[in-house]
């Protein structure tokens, strides 16, 4: 059991009973002091985006959670790479470039025969998982003057591989159940890895001894109540020696980490949960009419607010800014979709939240609401900025993670279409359809390049530097197997596995 703090657990214990009561049923209003975003004063991301006042040199240091000024761009200078999925707080990251114009060649593959696979049971049936899935973005980066490539995969273990021959540098860390979640790295140079797996815990790992070392674990039945189940699939999130992630538990959990190094000079944690709380309601529960309200998404976080979302379509902001002194968190934002919404919030500079809704129960709600939204927190009783709809099939909707690009929001859809949304209207500007059935993936945009996989097996490469055309297409690869796992992009390179058993490397030939 991990350490408490007696008082302030019980505070927190007192407000959780007041919200699972009842009282945080309709949305709260916001108080922050910062600015809110302002509805149509769109901020672009990537190579393009012009610098926001954020960002200029007179702009003081931001003293919250999440810098509004990070967007688009990587976790902190201290580590090179792509740490977490999709990269930053904001899930707004996608890698460094240059990403290949032309054909790329592969350069190794994971293991180098057979896969990646091991038995688990999910919704009362056992059977052979293999490869990696959704979300399954690799990490990638720079230690020891050496790139890594780090994974969990479905032969329950995570693996710490050389990016430049895909040889192993230290040996797989097993678990006991497949991994399905992208690991997190430490953005402060601590050499730990963060995550999650189908065996019932969330874990904290060293990488500077000679084997990957647990050196602390949370169990999803650490924390009271739950509902749903046991499994991890969030990347978590490291800010100001905090840990933040949610859980198929259904709950949100707040650890402070307590990082260091020993006499020794090897790391050390001494993880405290100082807050927890439901990622449902009461409202949420007779609404849904289920208890399916996992959280399956990994955290997001804007200046001093954290948001995520549930399998019953429950999106909440939490304020965070009091914790540090001491302050539970609180709720500041509510908004039901009406269905599962599993994909990844985005938020964009100006605080705007990008939210990708299945379409499962296709219950009026989620008929009313859609599946592709823009909201605005900062308009908590009204905050749909615009909605798209995806309700051709059931299932269906989005299960990605959507991207945003200049002035574009990229989706795609379990069906196969992938979306250029207007940003500042939701306009259709362009769509296309991808073979192979349901679109997991997430996409990503980097260099004007928009890398989807398919289910048939096949990575597809577009180039989408006229954000108002529709993509032209650049080069595709087949490798096999339904391609889930979310690419990750670094220095020229493409990291991603496939559900045939393997993850594979690629560059330019």
């Amino acid at each position: 059991m991990e350490p408490r703090m007696g008082v302030f657990r019980l505070l927190v214990a007192g407000m959780l009973v007041l919200i699972v009561g009842g009282v945080a049923t309709t949305a709260w209003a916001l108080h922050r002091a910062e600015p809110r975003p302002r509805p149509g004063a769109q901020a672009a991301t990537g190579p393009s985006a012009s610098p926001s006042p954020a960002t200029s040199p007179s702009a003081p240091p931001f003293a919250g959670w999440s810098d509004p000024a990070g967007v688009g761009r990587p976790q902190g200078t201290k580590v090179q790479g792509l740490l977490t999925f999709r990269g930053n707080p904001t899930r707004t990251y996608y890698g460094q470039g240059p990403v290949p114009r032309v054909t790329p060649a592969q350069r190794w593959q994971f293991p180098k025969s057979g896969g990646m696979c091991a038995m688990s049971a999910d919704k009362g049936e056992t059977r052979e998982w293999c490869g990696t899935g959704w979300t399954g973005q690799p990490a990638v980066f720079e230690r020891d003057g050496r790139t890594w490539v780090v994974f969990g995969a479905y032969d329950r273990s995570i693996h710490f591989l050389d990016a430049a021959t895909g040889e192993r540098i230290l040996p797989d860390f097993k678990t006991g159940d497949i991994i399905k979640g992208s690991v997190t790295v430490d953005p402060d140079g601590f050499p730990l890895i963060y995550s999650g797996s189908r065996d019932g815990y969330y874990r904290v790992l060293a990488i500077d001894r000679g084997t990957p070392t647990e050196l602390w674990k949370l169990a999803a039945d650490a924390v009271k109540p739950t509902l749903w189940n046991d499994d991890w699939d969030g990347a978590g999130l490291v800010i100001d020696d905090y840990l933040l992630e949610g859980g198929e538990n259904s709950q949100f959990h707040v650890v402070k980490l307590n990082r260091g190094y020993g006499p020794d000079g090897k790391v050390t944690v001494a993880p405290q949960l100082v807050f927890n709380t439901p990622g449902w309601d009461e409202q949420e529960l007779k609404d849904a009419g289920d208890t399916n309200v996992s959280i399956e998404n990994s955290v997001a976080v804007y200046r001093d607010t954290v948001y995520f979302a549930n399998s019953g379509g429950l999106v909440q902001g939490w304020d965070l800014s009091g914790l540090k002194a001491g302050r539970a968190p609180t709720r500041t934002f509510r908004f039901w979709t009406g269905d599962d919404t599993d994909a990844s919030i985005v938020v964009d500079a100006d605080g705007f939240l990008y939210v990708g809704s299945e379409y499962e129960k296709g219950n009026a709600r989620s008929r009313e609401v859609g599946q592709m939204l823009k909201l605005d927190p900062s308009k908590p009783d009204n905050p749909v900025v615009w909605a798209v709809k995806d309700q051709g099939q059931k299932p269906g909707g989005i299960w990605g993670t959507p991207a945003l690009y200049g002035d574009l929001a990229v989706y795609d859809t379990a069906g196969g279409d992938v979306l250029g949304l207007d940003r500042a209207t939701g306009a259709v500007r362009w769509r296309f359809h991808l073979p192979g059935g349901e679109t997991w993936q997430s996409p990503v945009i980097v260099d004007d390049v928009l890398l989807m996989g398919d289910c048939t097996g096949v990575l597809h490469a577009y180039d989408v530097a006229d954000t108002h055309a529709e993509p032209r297409p650049l080069w595709e690869v087949k490798i096999g197997g339904c391609i889930e796992s979310t690419p990750a992009v670094w220095k020229g390179s493409l990291y991603f596995g496939t559900r045939a058993g393997a993850v594979h490397a690629f560059a330019a030939g």
